[in-house]
């Protein structure tokens, strides 16, 4: 029985906000996934950014088969406790040699964790739909993006992104707003593999993170009113309901690589599938 260990990055107040919007938080709906794929799996979810939150040693990680890093408000360049915690707490999982896995702020803390850089996007956020993702020369032959086509969209929402990857990582794919769309990171023993979107999140969950920032959006210039927000949320979800809805899929200019669960979820698929053959090997 294969044991997971998913830590966020969300603090209490983030976490019962997103209860209040999405009815989960994002460790929760992480948890939730990754139960629809591997059924029987035991999960954990921790928060290591919390104030009095256990100090994992590596010792204490590597009994688990795979770490999941959520994604979560957290600016991991802020010189805070928290961001201090969760960091220490990444590079305790490189430490381990346990393979982990990351979404959004999940990529920028392995990236931090590991030497690399994480910035505020210079020009402006990605919300809702990350399109034109292309795999690098290294990507096409990964088996993180293993049947990916050579163009592809997901569902994405961030402000910041990766400046500069550390030492013993590669950029596996990229787009026009951001450079590292997926990355594989080799840090103190161990590896993690992550995007910068959310594999992890069904078209109803970007739909309800759109509406939570609407404001900001309408500020960084994506949207010229909250209104326009609102029109975009109510297409994810409609094609959520409906992910064959040809006039949804036709507005919001989308194919099968997003509308589709199973593909929307290639890349968490593809490295479940990976802790297996690891598991297997190890008998």
């Amino acid at each position: 029985m294969p044991q997971y260990l998913i830590a966020q990055s969300e603090l209490p107040e983030e976490r019962q906000a997103r209860r209040g919007r999405a009815g989960k938080s994002s460790g929760e709906t992480y948890a939730a996934t990754l139960r629809q794929i591997v059924p029987d799996a035991e999960v954990a979810i921790v928060a290591p950014a919390d104030e009095g939150a256990r100090v994992f040693t590596a010792e204490g990680i590597s009994g688990f088969d795979g770490v999941f890093l959520t994604g979560s408000p957290m600016h991991v360049y802020d010189e805070t406790p928290e961001v201090a915690r969760q960091l220490a707490f990444m590079r305790a999982v490189f430490a381990s040699g346990v393979p982990s896995f990351g979404s959004c702020a999940g990529l920028q803390i392995a990236v931090a964790a590991a030497g690399g850089k994480v910035r505020r996007m210079p020009r402006r956020m990605e919300a809702g739909v990350a399109r034109g993702i292309v795999a690098t020369d290294a990507g096409r032959d990964h088996p993180l993006l293993d049947g990916r086509g050579r163009v592809w969209e997901a569902g994405a929402i961030h402000g910041d992104e990766v400046e500069a990857l550390p030492p013993n990582a590669v950029v596996l794919a990229g787009n026009c707003v951001t450079g590292v769309q997926a990355a594989e990171i080799r840090f103190a023993g161990g590896v993690f593999w992550g995007v910068q979107y959310h594999p992890e999140l069904s078209l109803k969950e970007i739909a309800v993170a759109l509406r939570a920032q609407a404001e900001e959006l309408v500020a960084e210039g994506l949207a010229a009113e909250e209104r326009d927000v609102a029109d975009q949320a109510a297409l994810l979800e409609r094609l959520h309901a409906e992910p064959d809805h040809a006039p949804t899929r036709w507005k919001l200019g989308i194919g099968d690589e997003l509308a589709v669960e199973a593909n929307r979820r290639r890349e968490l698929c593809n490295f479940l599938a990976h802790l297996k053959r690891l598991r297997d090997k190890a008998g």
